[in-house]
């Protein structure tokens, strides 16, 4: 009869101050599990029992209910979520399956929070994968098979798409060196029909599907550290994917990948590459940076700076194939060509950026090592002489070069197609046009017939007459040395690369005026005889290769006030200058009509033009 009262005194008084952690209910205790501290009162001892919380994953007591929070939060952020107490744990939930470009993945549950589960699987990354699959199966047309890897595997989902749409092109090999992951990847693969086989560093266990399944594709699952696998085989495709940055893998990833190889990182540490955490940007990649309307080019160029140099310590050059940094990550695809010549032009383009704090204006410093007795004559404005103290920013070491490769995604766009990866071709189309600087929406995608027709800077691309002759020669040293010197022949081109960094329409605008329309600006600037096109870096940033200066003089000329929003540029101008004209005519007029007035009233006729020129009312006063 009394259990009405038992529950609102529960409710009243333990569950209002109770802490609360995957269905449990933590209520506060007042027991003598925990002494509080003595008070002496002249020769006698006071043990007073204090209230207290006891945490349900440890055996720790604490007082306060912010405290016993805080406590819970920390075993939750280290992943510690299992209780010591309960006896029957609570059940857990069956593993997720999730699909994604006709591949199943079985996830585990806090798939998309790295701290919590061993199979990270992040949704958001999609494109990325789109983008690198698109380029290994631009490499898979240029010679098959190709061995690739998956330095950290995870789910395996990126391994598994390769295997599956791209098959005998591909020899796959899905690395982890986490024991949960590697079982997971194993049961990705019998999901999805495909035959493992286990390497590990003491042995090597083949496990297959069945002999009655048609899909005989091989999938390799290691457990090793992404380091010693890189250093053990060869390569012709690697993607490095760690969790943050990526820098302490490039050594071993340049070590024994094959010649004209391809090798693409993803970069998660945006805070440090974003000029968020700058010590943290110094420590990783040895760049000082700042925060600047460019900044994210700004990261793509440092990643490939720290790439240059990892590759030329391993006697290889690169070449930048595709530069992608968006909201999560950033991306970098570079061709590998074996070589000191190449290795010493590509750090040749590695160089410091002069960047201006009060207008944004930037350029790359000249080459030398001679010290110039003032650095801000290199930069195009004249915010030294005009702003007091220092206002310039050395910024770097950067990547100077090319950001893009037009023939290589050209083929990427047309693989993409092929495939039917729809999400990513519209980033395809915007890269394309910005590694041409071009507004040109018109894109002929080439097929594989045309492939002898196609001509990249510094890469080796297999013809289909080239096919034939390589099948005729038996040896393959000359093949080899036909190459190397396919590779000599084709020198970059520095006058068709696009203008490094870009230039956001917003930052720039004038106060009190309304800017034109983006596509209309980007004829503005065409018009002026000037390269131009929009970036993927930032939806409002134009890339030109106009300086500052003339950016805002065009920018200045086709913006209208903003009282005249309704009218359109070019008739806004005229009719604008129409009226100033008409103003000053009339006040010239008046003058003149003033002078007459004075000397006609110096001979006394005062009153007869006054009365005609103002009203009757007027002449009353």
């Amino acid at each position: 009869c009394y259990g009405h009262k038992l529950h609102r005194h529960l409710q009243n008084l333990h569950w209002k101050i109770s802490v609360e952690f995957e269905g449990y209910r933590m209520c506060i205790c007042h027991l003598p599990c925990r002494i509080a501290k003595p008070n002496f009162v002249a020769d006698q001892t006071f043990s007073k029992m204090g209230a207290h919380y006891h945490c349900i994953i440890c055996s720790a007591t604490i007082t306060r209910r912010t405290d016993m929070i805080g406590h819970i939060n920390r075993h939750v952020n280290k992943g510690e979520t299992e209780s010591r107490f309960i006896t029957a744990p609570a059940p857990k939930s069956s593993c997720e399956v999730l699909k994604e470009a006709d591949t199943d993945v079985q996830v585990l549950p806090n798939y998309f929070t790295p701290q919590k589960t061993d199979s990270y699987f992040n949704p958001k990354m999609k494109l990325n994968r789109q983008l690198i699959f698109c380029a290994l199966a631009v490499l898979a047309e240029e010679r098959k098979p190709i061995e690739c890897l998956d330095a950290f595997g995870a789910t395996g989902i990126m391994g598994l798409q390769w295997a599956k749409h791209l098959r005998s092109s591909v020899k796959v090999t899905i690395n982890d060196c986490n024991e949960n992951s590697v079982t997971m990847i194993q049961e990705n693969c019998h999901l999805n029909k495909m035959k493992v086989k286990v390497n590990t560093k003491k042995e090597d266990n083949y496990e297959g599907i069945g002999d009655g399944e048609e899909n005989a594709d091989t999938i390799e699952v290691t457990k090793m550290d992404a380091n010693v696998i890189m250093h053990l085989r060869s390569f012709d495709f690697i993607h490095l994917d760690p969790f943050g940055t990526s820098v302490n893998y490039l050594d071993s990833a340049f070590r024994n990948v094959r010649n004209l190889g391809i090798v693409s990182l993803t970069s998660t540490d945006i805070s440090s590459l974003y000029a968020k955490a700058q010590h943290v940007a110094l420590r990783h990649y040895g760049c000082n940076i700042v925060r600047t309307e460019y900044y994210k080019e700004l990261a793509a160029r440092t990643v490939i700076a720290a790439v240059a140099r990892s590759a030329a310590r391993c006697n290889k050059g690169i070449e930048v194939l595709l530069a992608v940094a968006l909201e999560h990550f950033v991306l970098v695809v570079v061709r590998v060509l074996r070589g000191p010549s190449p290795a010493d032009d590509s750090v040749k383009k590695i160089r410091y950026l002069i960047h201006c704090q009060w207008c944004e204006e930037r350029i790359f410093q000249k080459e030398g090592n001679m010290v110039e007795e003032n650095p801000y004559q290199q930069l195009p404005c004249d915010c030294h002489g005009s702003m007091p103290g220092r206002t310039a920013v050395v910024l770097g070491p950067l990547w100077s070069g090319a950001l893009f490769n037009t023939g290589f995604l050209r083929r990427m766009l047309f693989e993409a197609v092929q495939y039917g990866l729809d999400e990513v071709q519209p980033l395809l189309k915007t890269v394309v046009c910005e590694a041409e600087c071009t507004t040109s929406k018109n894109f002929s995608i080439h097929s594989p017939s045309d492939e002898n027709k196609q001509e990249e800077c510094g890469v080796y691309i297999k013809t289909p007459d080239m096919l034939a002759e390589s099948d005729v020669v038996p040896g393959k040293r000359k093949n080899n040395e036909m190459m190397r010197n396919a590779t000599k022949r084709q020198k970059t081109d520095n006058s068709a690369e696009h203008p490094a960094f870009y230039y956001n329409i917003h930052r720039h605008s004038i106060k009190g005026m309304n800017m034109p329309k983006l596509n209309k600006f980007l004829n503005y600037l065409s018009e002026a005889g000037y390269r131009v096109s929009r970036t993927h870096f930032d939806p409002m940033g134009v890339r030109t290769n106009a300086p500052l200066a003339q950016f805002k003089t065009v920018l200045m000329k086709h913006s209208t006030p903003t009282y005249a929003g309704g009218q359109t540029e070019g008739p806004l101008h005229l009719t604008e200058d129409v009226q100033v004209g008409d103003q000053l005519q009339a006040a010239a007029d008046s003058e003149a009509k003033d002078d007459e007035f004075l000397e006609e009233n110096k001979s006394g006729d005062s009153a007869t033009i006054f009365t005609e020129d103002c009203p009757t009312h007027c002449v009353a006063d």
